[in-house]
């Protein structure tokens, strides 16, 4: 993982907006919405909260919650308190791997895509562990393996093909690198987690068009600042529309996607 790996600035947060929420993060936010609800927490504490989508799904699925939402990037948690006015939501930007919470004060800690990229996993799922009440829950999601989620290995080809001698690997060397479940396992119970449940779950990743999938996957993500380090975004981009184009019908584009729903408990 580089430095620009984790950093979600300038026009990133709008477009991150615009087109990765409906493509990839929606769906699986109205899934994790449910698994909070079904566990009973009232006081949540959601880790890289991002622009907000688990925040405003949890407020809907769980109508009588508290919400503590934080994340490391002040500008995504900027555009999330500008979309979600709720007097049950509090903003605040914090590191996961060193909050600033005292120990045992929430039922539920939730991370939707974050925990690929902690530095130090163990130490942040530590401190999930240690904000938790007796009995309370750690949810979080974690992307399944690149071939398993054809459009950014789609994606990843295309750039590969454009940039052949240093083609570039975001969405391998982050966001689609911690899918080992045994890994997942290991890492909960050196933090401390006893009983663990992991599901992997299929969803439907849709937008209006090709291009538009490549503009969010292009520009929305740090993926950018390795494109630009090599060349041409704008050039990079529409050869990355020209491949995910086998996934455009009359209605958009549609692919398969995968994930991993882990619950943890101490």
């Amino acid at each position: 993982m580089t430095l620009s790996d984790t950093v979600f600035s300038g026009s990133i947060p709008a477009l991150y907006e615009r087109y990765l929420v409906p493509l990839l993060f929606a769906p699986y936010a109205e899934d994790m919405a449910a698994r909070v609800a079904a566990t009973g927490a009232r006081r949540i504490l959601e880790t890289a909260a991002g622009t907000g989508v688990v925040t405003a799904a949890m407020l809907e699925a769980v109508p009588d919650s508290e919400i503590v939402a934080t994340d490391l990037n002040p500008a995504m948690l900027e555009m999330a308190a500008r979309r979600i006015r709720s007097p049950r939501v509090v903003f605040k930007a914090a590191d996961a791997q060193a909050l600033p919470f005292e120990d045992g004060g929430f039922d539920a800690v939730v991370c939707q895509f974050g925990v690929m990229f902690f530095p130090d996993r163990v130490g942040a799922y530590r401190e999930a562990r240690r904000l938790l009440r007796p009995g309370g829950r750690f949810l979080f999601s974690a992307w399944n393996r690149i071939e398993a989620n054809p459009l950014k290995l789609a994606l990843t080809e295309a750039l590969a093909a454009h940039f052949p001698d240093d083609p570039p690997q975001f969405f391998r060397r982050v966001p689609n690198s911690y899918h080992d479940l045994e890994r997942i396992e290991a890492d909960l119970h050196e933090a401390g987690f006893e009983e663990i449940e992991i599901e992997t779950v299929e969803k439907r990743s849709r937008l209006g068009s090709a291009r538009e999938a490549a503009i969010g996957l292009c520009h929305g993500t740090p993926l950018r600042a390795d494109i630009e380090a090599r060349g041409d975004l704008d050039a990079a981009t529409e050869a990355a529309a020209a491949a995910l184009a086998r996934f455009e019908g009359p209605d958009g584009v549609d692919a398969p996607m995968s994930a991993h729903a882990v619950s943890a408990t101490g």
